[in-house]
């Protein structure tokens, strides 16, 4: 921190940007293009804003749900990340499916799969496609990579989901395929170096960063393969001890940095965020519109923000090796 940014300084800024999770999108805001980025090698633009389906699937009605995913869409956020009900996001892909069946072209449809061995993985895959009420995803995830239950050589063998992906990448199950997790990243590494994915999304913000750190471990390789990168659990993940619509781990006054902070890191494309109401959408898009590159001076406070929270939170997304 230099002579000329003092932490009073940057607590200024935080302040400023928190005003805004206060504030509704207004009409002249809601009207602009929500910002886009390609999403690596699939040479796909999506919106930096990507829409977490798991608060809707379990908190909200399916008319709530379907409500909200329209608006979303109408919006610009037309990147849908969802998984089965098993993976905790309730009935997301059922809700959602009621309104892909109207709208399916429309969105850029990314689902999960929780099983290490092909044949669980693609009965798994075919489940989701038919709750999401379509016979195709833009991209399908070999999910959480890291847990025990995804042995990696299981995972990476013959007859795991990797071979999989592959077989339903050519067979036009999914446009594009990749892996996505939370801890033990050097299980990505391995499959950056055995298999050619398109997508990684992993679980990134200022506070784990002092714990899993992804975007120095994992994404430099990954970014010159040209995968493309997706921030997840930008804002610490739920806080399964609670049952409140909104629900994050991160301090809300922290929210602003933590996006400005995901989406400023190098060839990130999109950042994913849990959303359960109309008032998050539309304070998330309103950061995402407003963003700007954290400063030198800013990135080297939050460094000592992240670093303290990180002693709470201690490794609790799983192990890191």
């Amino acid at each position: 921190m230099t002579d000329h940014f003092t932490r009073r300084d940057f607590l200024k800024t935080t302040a400023a940007g928190a005003a805004v999770v206060g504030l509704a999108l207004s009409e002249t805001a809601a009207a602009e293009k929500v910002p886009q980025r390609v999403l690596g090698k699939t040479g796909v633009r999506v919106p930096i804003l990507g829409f977490g389906t798991a608060p809707t699937g379990t908190r909200r009605t399916r008319q709530e749900a379907i409500a909200l995913y329209n608006e979303a869409i109408d919006l610009g956020v037309n990147y849908m990340d969802t998984a089965p009900e098993h993976m905790g996001y309730g009935k997301a892909q059922e809700q959602l499916g009621y309104v892909l069946r109207e709208r399916r072209k429309e969105v850029f449809l990314v689902t999960k799969c929780f099983e290490p061995k092909a044949d669980d993985a693609l009965r798994l895959l075919e489940q989701n496609l038919k709750l999401l009420q379509t016979d195709y995803a833009d991209l399908v995830f070999a999910h959480s990579i890291g847990s025990d239950k995804m042995d990696l050589d299981t995972v990476m063998g013959k007859g795991g989901v990797m071979e999989m992906l592959m077989k339903a990448k050519k067979e036009g199950l999914t446009k594009y395929i990749g892996v996505s997790g939370h801890d033990r990243p050097w299980k990505f590494l391995k499959i950056l170096e055995s298999f050619e994915i398109d997508v990684m999304m992993n679980a990134v913000n200022f506070v784990d960063k002092h714990t899993y750190d992804f975007e120095n471990k994992v994404w430099p390789v990954a970014a010159k393969k040209n995968v493309g990168l997706v921030a997840m659990k930008v804002l610490g993940g739920a806080q399964y001890d609670s049952k409140a619509l909104s629900n994050r781990k991160m301090p809300t006054a922290h929210i602003p940095v933590a996006i400005r902070y995901a989406l400023g890191l190098p060839h990130v494309a999109c950042a994913v965020i849990g959303m359960a109401t109309r008032e998050e959408l539309r304070r998330n898009l309103a950061l995402v519109k407003a963003f700007k590159p954290l400063t030198p001076q800013e990135l080297a406070e939050l460094d000592k923000i992240g670093a303290r929270l990180a002693k709470k939170w201690k490794e609790h997304f799983g192990p890191v090796v």
